[in-house]
């Protein structure tokens, strides 16, 4: 069963990869516009602040607003008004990204579904909260990949064993 283990271990290897990849992308893209925001409404500091948010989105519901915390302390100092658009800007892109971005992301890199990657976080997170949120994702996609990959050993198996008898 060497090789078959093997052969398990590689795919378990690219699902992996795979969802680490995906979430980077991720990532950067709330980074990214989170900049962009923060510079469109005139916040100094925008990159290191767009940077952060990126950053903190990996954890799972605080991770939007660790990243806004310091961009909302800075310009709260500097003008009220600034420092609840700073508030806006996260709302929209935490919105974009949680009901388009991460969904279609995610859901290529697995080639898995974007609504059963919002099912699944769903019930994750009713099941086990933040964590389940957080590794409800990954866990799917590698119990997935052992079910496919056992499923196509049985197959060849009984494929094998049909070839044998026909043989016989």
């Amino acid at each position: 069963q060497r090789e078959n283990i093997k052969g398990l271990l590689k795919q378990l290897n690219k699902t992996l990869s795979d969802y680490i990849s995906g979430q980077a992308i991720e990532c950067l893209f709330v980074g990214t516009f989170t900049f962009l925001g923060y510079l469109l409404i005139g916040v100094d500091y925008a990159f290191l602040f767009g940077v952060i948010a990126g950053l903190t989105n990996l954890i799972p519901y605080l991770g939007p607003y660790l990243g806004l915390a310091p961009a909302l302390i800075y310009t709260f100092f500097d003008s009220p008004y600034k420092a609840l658009l700073c508030v806006i800007v996260v709302i929209v892109v935490q919105q974009i990204d949680g009901n388009v971005i991460y969904p279609n992301v995610i859901g290529k890199s697995l080639n898995i579904h974007p609504l059963t990657i919002i099912l699944i976080l769903l019930v994750a997170g009713n099941l086990a909260g933040i964590l389940g949120v957080f590794l409800g994702v990954p866990v799917y996609a590698i119990l997935r990949t052992i079910i496919v990959f056992i499923a196509k050993i049985f197959r060849q198996t009984k494929q094998e064993e049909r070839e044998q008898e026909f043989l016989s």
